[in-house]
C-alpha cells in the first residue's frame, strides 16, 4: 500500500474567517471555494478547509494519503488496528476519501483520484 501525502485538511467552524487566515498564511486565494469546502495549493501542497469536519468526528488536521485502491487500503489499515472514522465517500468528480484513527487517536486520511 505505498502512499504519498496529497492533502492536509483542517476542520473549521468559521469557513469565511478560516479562508481569510489561510489566504494570508499561504499567500494565495483558494482554487476551490464552495460552501462545503475550500482548497488552497501552495508550495506543492494542497490545504483544505472542511466546515463539516467536526460533525464527521475530525478534531484536528488530517493528512490525506493518495492510494491506488481506497477500499483495499482502508481494510488493510483496519486489519492493522485502525478504527474507521469516515467510510469511503465520493466528494465529487469520482474523488474518494476515507479516514481512520490509529491506536493513539491520530487521524489518517486516504484519497483515491478518479
Amino acid at each position: 500500500m505505498p502512499a504519498e501525502m496529497e492533502t492536509i485538511t483542517y476542520p473549521v467552524k468559521d469557513l469565511t474567517g478560516s479562508k481569510a487566515l489561510f489566504a494570508t498564511l499561504l499567500g494565495v486565494p483558494p482554487y476551490m471555494d464552495e460552501p462545503y469546502y475550500a482548497a488552497f495549493r501552495a508550495g506543492g501542497q494542497d490545504v483544505g478547509l472542511d466546515p463539516n469536519g467536526h460533525r464527521k468526528g475530525l478534531t484536528g488536521p488530517v493528512g490525506y494519503w493518495r492510494v491506488d485502491d481506497i477500499e483495499r487500503s482502508l481494510k488493510a489499515l483496519t486489519d492493522a488496528g485502525a478504527k474507521t472514522v469516515q467510510e469511503v465517500q465520493d466528494v465529487g468528480g469520482g474523488k474518494l476519501i476515507a479516514s481512520v484513527r490509529d491506536a493513539d487517536g491520530n487521524a489518517l486520511g486516504l484519497v483515491q483520484g478518479p
